[in-house]
């Protein structure tokens, strides 16, 4: 499969696999899992043609790793940043001392007031490297990086989780944590 149509198959998953599974008729398991045979009869149903090949190809080249399969292989989910209600069973543990968050100018204003909010997700993401946080930012403009005292909050009681690809995740980043 080319890689325009992997793009185009990934950015489809992510919408089920995260937002609308309802889509295609899926139903994700409380952690979020789909069998992965379920997942694949849907989508061909659906007009997409995904086979276990192609769909192991995303797993294994996606960039941001957004896709992984379970132990035995016969389930797959999305590692973070659903909208539906899933719990993706992972545990608090302490972040680095900073974490960064890629935005845009016109969100400023808001995120000074009231600090980077999880909105629709059910996490607000940090990044541990400032490029990753610029290629996050990108997707909207021209990126601004906002440094996040990420050991301080971690200090004072803000749970931090870290996601099966590396994406940091908490609730909620109050005004007074953004350097």
């Amino acid at each position: 499969m080319n890689p325009k149509e992997l793009t185009k198959l990934s950015k489809f998953l992510s919408l089920v696999l995260r937002h609308e599974p309802e889509r295609i008729g899926i139903t994700l398991d409380n952690a979020g899992w789909v069998p992965v045979i379920e997942l694949i009869a849907a989508c061909q149903k659906h007009g997409k043609s995904l086979t276990v090949t192609s769909l192991e190809e995303i797993v294994a080249t996606s960039d941001k790793k957004r896709f992984a399969f379970s132990d035995d292989g016969q389930r797959i989910r999305a590692n973070q940043g659903h909208s539906v209600g899933v719990d993706l069973g992972l545990t608090p543990v302490p972040p680095p001392e900073i974490l960064y968050h890629g935005t845009v100018e016109k969100f400023l204003p808001s995120i000074r007031s009231e600090g980077l909010r999880k909105g629709e997700r059910h996490h607000v993401h940090l990044s541990k490297d400032e490029t990753t946080a610029i290629k996050v930012g990108e997707r909207r403009g021209q990126a601004i990086i906002l440094k996040i005292a990420a050991g301080r909050m971690h200090a004072e009681g803000h749970p931090f989780f870290l996601s099966a690809n590396g994406v940091w995740l908490t609730d909620h980043v109050p005004p007074d944590y953004i350097l």
